[in-house]
């Protein structure tokens, strides 16, 4: 077996990418299998900073296979600018392969996720407004479209013909809206459709048959654990599942197959959007950890909430999605803090928790239980020994292990691609 998987752990934002980016020059392929371009995998070499919302991280490595799987939701308008992007920049992406049975994202899913958040006031859900939510609510009633409909010009213009006259119905009669016109929307695709040909194969098929061959395949997740459909803090979460299960829904392979499952966690918490966040820091050390880790939103460029590491969430992604591993990032911007709390348990209504509660109402009422760490002083940055970190952050970094019952495999000390300590070989 050689199927590795990377997943988040928190709420996303934890540096897949870079992990991911890490790995890729180790193996031969590199699969995304969810979520669509409300992703922002950042990835840093050499200085120069490159953000993805499509493409797999592993696209800067030229000998990877790039494949976007069955479960991802594609735009093909920002699949192409990125590509078109990235070659302007120098970097050839004739390495990059799409899924047949993966859905369009179309016009109208972008459009319809703007009208629904802001009809939804103040209990809008904070999405990226990328159409993500609406495309998958298609797939899941059956009307979406999907890539393999580009091959047959008259099947993709049947049903596009078909779902728009629903989608047109809905925006103006819900909404208020402006409809689409049918004769625009095929001239814009059939603009991009021999471009996209030649990407489009049985991705399924491709990634099993490498399995076989006992060829190293890199499983890339977007956003993370406490976003999960089914396991986050619903309503506030994707469409999609983000964890190591959602790798055989989302490309279409045995649960058999997946050797390493390696959670990326962030040294503390963050997330985007609406929802209860429990450690969240509303002061001045809040500010702080978002100016020093640059807590920005590479969709959205939205400021992201920061506060103290939470264990129970980390602990429940270790359960969820069986994680052998964890990849520690951003420690280095906990140096300097001369205190350092972190969540172990919830106090929620006088009654101890160390698990999630799957109430909103609980979760929003839950009040940090912390144990609290001596920090340190000294720039980080450069070490690349785990036994030349100062002593309090290794017995931080120690901590997390004993309370997830997962070793800590990797530490990212800098946002440079050899930026990390390695304590055990990922690959």
């Amino acid at each position: 077996m050689a199927g590795y998987v990377v997943v988040g752990s928190q709420w996303g934002d934890e540096g897949k990418g870079k992990v991911v980016d890490l790995l890729s020059s180790h193996v031969d392929m590199v699969v995304r299998f969810q979520g669509g371009n409300n992703a922002g995998h950042t990835v840093v070499v050499d200085g120069k900073k490159t953000i993805l919302h499509l493409l797999p991280s592993g696209i800067l490595n030229k000998n990877s296979l790039c494949i976007i799987g069955p479960g991802v939701v594609i735009n093909p308008f920002v699949l192409l600018q990125e590509i078109d992007t990235l070659e302007k920049g120098g970097l050839k992406c004739d390495h990059i392969r799409i899924s047949d049975r993966a859905h369009l994202l179309m016009p109208y899913h972008v459009r319809l996720d703007e009208l629904m958040e802001k009809k939804a006031g103040d209990l809008k859900l904070g999405t990226t407004k990328n159409g993500i939510g609406p495309c998958y609510a298609d797939k899941y009633t059956r009307i979406g479209i999907r890539v393999c409909d580009l091959r047959d010009w008259d099947v993709f213009q049947e049903k596009l013909q078909h779902t728009l006259r629903i989608k047109n119905e809905e925006i103006v009669r819900l909404y208020d809206g402006e409809p689409f016109d049918y004769d625009e929307m095929v001239a814009q695709f059939a603009a991009v459709r021999e471009r996209l040909l030649p990407m489009i194969i049985d991705a399924t098929d491709k990634v099993n048959k490498a399995l076989a061959e006992n060829r190293m395949v890199l499983f890339e997740g977007a956003q993370a654990n406490m976003l999960d459909i089914n396991y986050g803090t619903y309503p506030y979460v994707t469409s999609s599942s983000p964890t190591a299960a959602g790798v055989c829904t989302g490309i279409g392979i045995s649960p058999r197959l997946l050797d390493r499952i390696i959670g990326v966690v962030k040294a503390y918490s963050t997330r985007v959007g609406e929802g209860p966040f429990v450690t969240e820091l509303l002061d001045e050390t809040g500010e702080s950890l978002r100016e020093t880790g640059y807590e920005y939103g590479a969709t959205t460029g939205r400021p992201r909430r920061c506060g103290w590491l939470d264990l129970p969430v980390v602990r429940q992604a270790v359960l969820i999605n069986g994680l052998t591993d964890i990849a520690l990032t951003k420690i280095d911007v906990l140096s300097g803090y001369e205190k350092l709390p972190v969540c172990v348990g919830y106090d929620i209504n006088g009654k101890y928790y160390e698990t999630v509660p799957a109430s909103l109402k609980d979760y929003a009422a839950a009040k940090p239980v912390y144990k609290v760490f001596d920090g340190w002083q000294e720039d980080i940055s450069q070490i690349r020994r785990f036994e030349d970190l100062p002593l309090n952050c290794r017995k931080y970094i120690r901590f997390i292990e004993e309370y997830c019952g997962t070793d800590v495999a990797m530490v990212s000390v800098s946002p440079e691609r050899e930026g990390n300590i390695i304590l055990k070989e990922l690959i």
